[in-house]
């Protein structure tokens, strides 16, 4: 028995593939191309000794988006892959129409009796330009 390992972006093109088979196509029209990704990361993980603990905090880290990452100084393969994870966050979080909590129109008062707290942007003046 010979076992392959992935790298990552092996781990996408293994999944692309897997699912656009037309043997398999039926099976996995349901299952989102990111499933199948960490079904092959997990795959990885376990062919090559690495407990499931360990699997899942690299996963949780290739599939998450650090809020103090600068994604300027990301190259343009990393910043795609952000992105795909934050689209698929949108699309997972996203209210739509069909939804039993579906609001058309939210209004929010928010509170005025508060000290407003100044950002430091706003407060300079236009002189300083």
């Amino acid at each position: 028995m010979s076992f392959v390992f992935f790298s990552l972006p092996d781990c996408t093109r293994a999944a692309e593939q897997l699912k656009n088979n037309p043997r398999h196509k039926s099976y996995l029209e349901q299952v989102s191309l990111r499933q199948l990704e960490k079904l092959f990361s997990f795959l990885q993980g376990y062919l090559s000794g690495q407990s499931l603990a360990e699997t899942m905090e690299q996963i949780r880290r290739e599939t998450t988006i650090d809020p103090e990452e600068d994604l300027n100084k990301l190259d343009d393969k990393e910043l795609a892959k952000r992105k795909s994870i934050m689209d698929e966050l949108f699309e997972k979080n996203q209210k739509k129409k069909d939804d039993p909590n579906f609001v058309y129109d939210i209004e929010v008062e928010f509170p005025q009796d508060e000290q407003l707290q100044s950002c430091g942007w706003d407060t300079e003046s236009a002189d300083e330009f």
